[in-house]
């Protein structure tokens, strides 16, 4: 009964910290100020890299003015935000970066025109910015820099109503102001979207498209944590040391099907969101994470379609049915924890939602340790009765 208690509160606290929203705990945009009075109606939490974007826009002479804040993957690195004319990723990119110059002890903010990936270096931006400043604000958490410019944003790109921004976060700058290389996380890869410049951008989350696709990897790591994670290693403890017990026949067996075909169910649908954001998401792969997903749906399938095979206890291919199920099924377990940390790896969240699926495998881990024991006892007692 402990045991059962204990993995139940571990899964709630799983549960309710991936359900929670960050920004019940965190910084949002509209907490921060800014000195002097300068105003901005607008603001957004980027949904990637922890920053927030306040911006304001005059239609007529179509300028805009930002202010955007992050902090730094490293102390001593650099923030930077952009304007893509062209397209949306980093290449093209009209950039602004921020960084604390360690000659002068102060932050600085220069400007990028990024052509290709290859040629980062300081250039004139290919259209006008001025009042640019960056400052340092101990006051957000410690090291988190901002950048302040007004930018003269194009005809054509006025005339949409909507800019292609990318913003970013690197770990240092070399003593010549050269910015080192960023990470390649998903939260770096999916650090863009579009800005409409009424500030109708839905949700403040960087604009629809990315908002979406924010929550979709989101319900994709809940069902798949929830499915391959937890259920079928669960449904395979019920399994294992429950039919030791003669009042707990046909019960145990039920309960087994039932916790494998929810997890199956469970584990396909999150399994096919996963696809759907691998083709959504051009040029992003995960290659392991993938394959291993592949290889669960697969095994998982497969396990499902021989539940049909089933051999009565007594037929003479039982012994071998019962060393492929219990096979497969293992695998799908030691697979699906594996999947699930590559998965917590990827989206980079808060240290709880990792801290809270540990507690859950080292509560099921404890609870199958126990049943183990308490089965070895009865399974050598009757040995001895009989």
């Amino acid at each position: 009964m402990a045991a059962s208690s204990s993995v139940g509160i571990s899964l709630s606290f799983f549960l309710w910290a991936l359900l929670i929203s960050p920004s019940v705990s965190q910084q949002t945009c509209k907490s921060q100020t800014f000195s002097g009075d300068k105003t901005y109606p607008h603001c957004l939490d980027l949904p990637q890299l922890k920053a927030f974007l306040h911006y304001s826009y005059n239609e007529p002479n179509t300028t805009l003015a930002v202010v955007f804040s992050a902090p730094p993957s490293k102390p001593g690195g650099w923030i930077a935000w952009a304007i893509n004319p062209q397209a949306t990723g980093m290449a093209g990119a009209q950039t602004l970066v921020a960084y604390k110059d360690p000659s002068k002890g102060v932050a600085v903010v220069k400007t990028l025109n990024i052509s290709s990936y290859s040629t980062i270096i300081p250039s004139k931006l290919a259209f006008d910015v001025w009042d640019m400043k960056a400052e340092e604000v101990s006051g957000d958490g410690g090291g988190t820099l901002r950048i302040f410019a007004r930018i003269k944003v194009p005809s054509d790109l006025a005339a949409k109503g909507k800019v292609n921004q990318v913003w970013q976060v690197g770990p240092g700058v070399s003593p010549e102001g050269m910015i080192a290389k960023h990470d390649f996380d998903a939260a770096n890869l999916y650090s863009k979207g579009p800005l409409d410049l009424s500030g109708n951008n839905n949700g403040g989350g960087g604009g629809g498209e990315g908002d979406s696709r924010v929550k979709k990897r989101n319900i994709h790591g809940i069902l798949n944590a929830v499915s391959w994670g937890i259920l079928f290693p669960v449904g395979a403890i019920v399994a294992r040391y429950m039919r030791i017990f003669e009042s707990a026949d046909p019960a145990w067996f039920y309960i087994h099907v039932s916790c494998q075909f929810s997890a199956y169910v469970i584990g396909v649908a999150g399994w096919a969101i996963g696809l759907k954001l691998g083709r959504e998401s051009e040029g992003i792969r995960f290659a392991s994470h993938g394959n291993i997903g592949i290889a669960l749906f697969s095994l998982a399938t497969i396990q499902m379609f021989a539940m049909l095979l089933r051999p009565k206890k007594d037929h003479k291919y039982r012994l071998y049915w019962n060393i492929y199920h219990h096979g497969v099924g293992y695998s799908i377990i030691i697979l699906g924890i594996i999947n699930v940390f590559k998965g917590l790896s990827i989206l980079n969240p808060q240290d709880t939602y990792k801290t809270a699926y540990i507690a859950v495998i080292a509560s099921l881990g404890g609870i199958a340790l126990l049943f183990e024991a308490v089965t070895w006892v009865i399974v050598l007692k009757r040995k001895s009765n009989s």
